[in-house]
């Protein structure tokens, strides 16, 4: 079982790796953070393994170009799973998308399942 303590750290990671934008850079975070075969669903996608994520992220940055991901709120854990609440948007100013995820560690404490939400979407996105 993760320590509790540690989900503020590992949502700091996690949103770390949707804000690299260098490709090869991003994907040694991926493989720091995630388990081989992780699964990610959203209302927008679902994919599995790293690669899959990766992708979410590369498209993800390229439909919010410029924007950042910014913690919303403390992080909610207990036993390995945490769910943490994020902003999108211009850095320093109003997010222009919020939502949380729900992810769940395996035993390595790396993220093994992610299930996101979004609360606040523009019109067109």
């Amino acid at each position: 079982m993760s320590d509790i303590k540690d989900m503020g750290g590992l949502a700091e990671r996690y949103l770390a790796v949707w804000n690299e934008t260098d490709p090869e850079a991003r994907r040694e975070l991926v493989a720091a953070v995630f388990a081989e075969d992780v699964e990610y669903v959203d209302p927008l996608a679902s994919v599995r393994g790293r690669a899959g994520i990766d992708g979410v992220i590369a498209a993800a940055q390229g439909q919010f170009d410029g924007l950042v991901f910014t913690p919303g709120g403390p992080v909610d854990a207990h036993h390995d799973i945490a769910r943490f609440t994020w902003h999108l948007g211009p850095e320093g100013a109003d997010p222009i998308v919020i939502g949380f995820d729900v992810a769940v560690l395996d035993e390595d404490g790396r993220i093994r399942q992610v299930f996101g939400f979004l609360d606040r979407v523009p019109a067109g996105a």
